[in-house]
C-alpha cells in the first residue's frame, strides 16, 4: 500500500460513521406521511367514483411515484438542495421559491388542521353530548375534544430530529394496518357484511373522486426532508418505491372493504359509519385517534424549521418551542372555524396536494434539466401529466369551495 492510499485509510477511519435517518426508519416515516387521515375518506372516495374508479387511484399511485423520482432528480441536480421550496428556486428563482413554499406549507398546515377535525368528530362519536367548561365558559364535544387533542400533541411537535419521530412513525403504520384490520372484522364478524353493490361508475362524483385520492398520495411536501435526513440518500428512490406499494395495498383495501360494507351511504370518515356498540368498531375508532398523534409532528416539521431559520435566534430552544406552539395553536383556530372533514380535504386535494404533487414537479424538472427542449416519451409523459393535473385542480376547487362556502351558511 502505498503512503497516499494508507494516509486515505487513516483518514476515512478516524471519521465519525454517517450521520443520518437508516433506510429503514426513512420507509416507517415515508409510509406514515402517505398512509395519514386519507385512509379514513379512501371508501367515500370510491363511493363517488364508482368501482371503476379504483384504475384511477392506481393511476394516481403510479404518477404521484414518478413525480417523486422527479423531485429527486432536481435534488441531484445541485447538493445544497435542502427542502421542495429549494427545488423552486432552483428552477425559477425567488419567485419560484415562494410559490412553491406557499403551496406547500398551506398543504402541510391544513393537513395539520384535518388531524385534528378528524379527533374531534370521532372522539364525540364515542362520547357524545359531552360538555367542557373553559374559563367559565362552555364549549361543545367536537370542539373541547380539537382543545384536548391539541394539548396532546403538542409534546410531539417539540421533538425536531426525525430520526426520534421515526418512533411514532412506526405506532402510525402498525395503527393504519389495525383500522384495516378492524373495519374487515366488523363487516366479517359484527352484522355489517359485506353486501352492498355500489355503482360502477358516477361521472358527477369523479372531481371529489380524484381529488381524494390525490390527497392520500399528497406526501411530495416532505420527500425532501426524508431524502436529506438519510444516511445515504441514493437510497430515497427505494424508499419511495417501498413506501407507495405498500400504502397503495392498504388504501386500496380499505377502499374495496368499506364500500361493499355501506356502499352509498358512506360518510367522509368510514369510522363515523361504524356502530359503536362492538369491540372491533370501538379498536377502530380508537386506532383513528392514534394516527394524528403519531402523524401530526411529521407534518408540521417543515412549516416550523422554516419559521424558525428566518429569526436571528434559531438555534434557541425557547424560540422554538415557542413557534412551534403557536403553530398548534393556529391549526386549532382554525380546525374550529371550518369543521368541515370531507370538504376540507378534497380542497386540500384538488387545489394544493395537485399542485405539490404533479404540476410543480414536473415544471420543475422540465426547467432545471431542459427536458422540454427535446421531444420524447419523457416528455409527452409529463405534458400529459400537467394537463391532467390542471383539469382536476380547477374542477375539484370550484366543487370543493362552493361546498364548503354552501356549509357556511347552513351553519
Amino acid at each position: 500500500m502505498d503512503s497516499h492510499g494508507a494516509e486515505a485509510t487513516l483518514e476515512t477511519q478516524s471519521q465519525p460513521p454517517p450521520r443520518g435517518t437508516t433506510l429503514l426508519r426513512t420507509c416507517f416515516n415515508g409510509i406514515n406521511a402517505l398512509s395519514g387521515v386519507g385512509i379514513l375518506s379512501i371508501p367515500y372516495a370510491l363511493s363517488q367514483g364508482g368501482w371503476l374508479s379504483l384504475i384511477l387511484l392506481f393511476l394516481v399511485a403510479i404518477l404521484c411515484y414518478y413525480t417523486g423520482l422527479l423531485l429527486c432528480r432536481c435534488m441531484d441536480a445541485d447538493t445544497h438542495i435542502q427542502t421542495y421550496p429549494d427545488i423552486g428556486g432552483l428552477a425559477y428563482g425567488a419567485k419560484g421559491r415562494t410559490l412553491v413554499s406557499t403551496f406547500m406549507y398551506l398543504e402541510l398546515f391544513l393537513v395539520a388542521v384535518e388531524f385534528l377535525i378528524l379527533e374531534g368528530d370521532n372522539l364525540n362519536k364515542l362520547f357524545p353530548d359531552t360538555g367542557f367548561h373553559i374559563g367559565g365558559h362552555k364549549v361543545g364535544g367536537k370542539q373541547g375534544f380539537v382543545l384536548l387533542t391539541a394539548l396532546a400533541i403538542l409534546p410531539t411537535v417539540w421533538l425536531k430530529s426525525l430520526a426520534l419521530l421515526a418512533y411514532l412513525s412506526a405506532g402510525g403504520v402498525l395503527a393504519s394496518l389495525v383500522l384495516v384490520g378492524s373495519v374487515a372484522w366488523v363487516g366479517a364478524a359484527e352484522g355489517v357484511g359485506f353486501h352492498e353493490k355500489g355503482v360502477i361508475w358516477k361521472w358527477t362524483g369523479l372531481p371529489t373522486a380524484i381529488s381524494l385520492y390525490t390527497f392520500c398520495y399528497s406526501g411530495h411536501a416532505v420527500f425532501p426532508t426524508l431524502c436529506n435526513s438519510m444516511k445515504e440518500r441514493s437510497q430515497f428512490s427505494q424508499v419511495l418505491y417501498v413506501c407507495f406499494i405498500l400504502s397503495t395495498i392498504n388504501y386500496g383495501s380499505m377502499a374495496v372493504l368499506g364500500y361493499l360494507m355501506y356502499g352509498q351511504n358512506l360518510m367522509s370518515q368510514v369510522t363515523l359509519n361504524l356502530p359503536v356498540d362492538n369491540l372491533s368498531s370501538k379498536i377502530a375508532i380508537y386506532t383513528t385517534l392514534i394516527n394524528p398523534i403519531t402523524k401530526y409532528a411529521i407534518m408540521v416539521s417543515p412549516i416550523a424549521t422554516a419559521i424558525e431559520e428566518t429569526f436571528p435566534l434559531q438555534n434557541s430552544r425557547l424560540i422554538s418551542l415557542l413557534i412551534r406552539t403557536a403553530l398548534v395553536i393556529s391549526t386549532v383556530v382554525v380546525a374550529l372555524t371550518v369543521p368541515f372533514f370531507g370538504y376540507v380535504m378534497e380542497f386540500i386535494g384538488s387545489f394544493l396536494s395537485v399542485s405539490v404533487s404533479f404540476l410543480f414537479p414536473c415544471l420543475c424538472y422540465l426547467k432545471i434539466y431542459k427536458s422540454y427542449r427535446s421531444f420524447g416519451a419523457e416528455l409527452m409523459l409529463i405534458g400529459a401529466i400537467i394537463v391532467m393535473g390542471a383539469s382536476v385542480a380547477v374542477i375539484g376547487t370550484y366543487t370543493s369551495v362552493k361546498q364548503i362556502v354552501e356549509h357556511l351558511h347552513r351553519v
